[in-house]
């Protein structure tokens, strides 16, 4: 079994860029319509514009971009030396939520939101 988490995307040229460079990844697909990532080699996260799947959801739910920038999930991405991850994110322009600090629950995790306003946390 393969896990794919799929956000929804304004541009997904910029978030194909935003998340190469975060996670320091080369996208194993990258094709008009959709962008993956291997996250590990059961889980990958893709990419598609709110146009494309909107055609899909053919009007049974409201449009994807009305709810552009309002938290609609969370990626928390258990990664080694997750603060560079973080302060990489900062530098490409995501916006700091909350910042890379010792949690309650044993984690020390760093909360960004990406350009369309998803939350992507990083812990360790």
């Amino acid at each position: 079994m393969v896990t794919e988490f799929i956000l929804y995307v304004a541009d997904q040229e910029k978030s194909k860029l935003f998340y190469e460079k975060l996670l320091a990844l080369s996208p194993s697909l990258h094709v008009p319509g959709m962008t993956e990532f291997n996250l590990s080699p059961h889980c990958k996260l893709g990419l598609m514009p709110e146009n494309g799947i909107a055609k899909i959801l053919n009007n049974k739910t409201p449009h994807p971009s009305s709810g552009n920038g309002i938290p609609r999930c969370e990626l928390y991405l258990k990664v080694p030396d997750a603060v560079t991850y973080f302060n990489r994110g900062l530098i490409l322009g995501a916006k700091e939520i909350s910042p890379f600090t010792q949690r309650d629950w044993g984690d020390k995790v760093g909360y960004l939101a990406d350009f369309d306003g998803h939350v992507v946390a990083f812990a360790e």
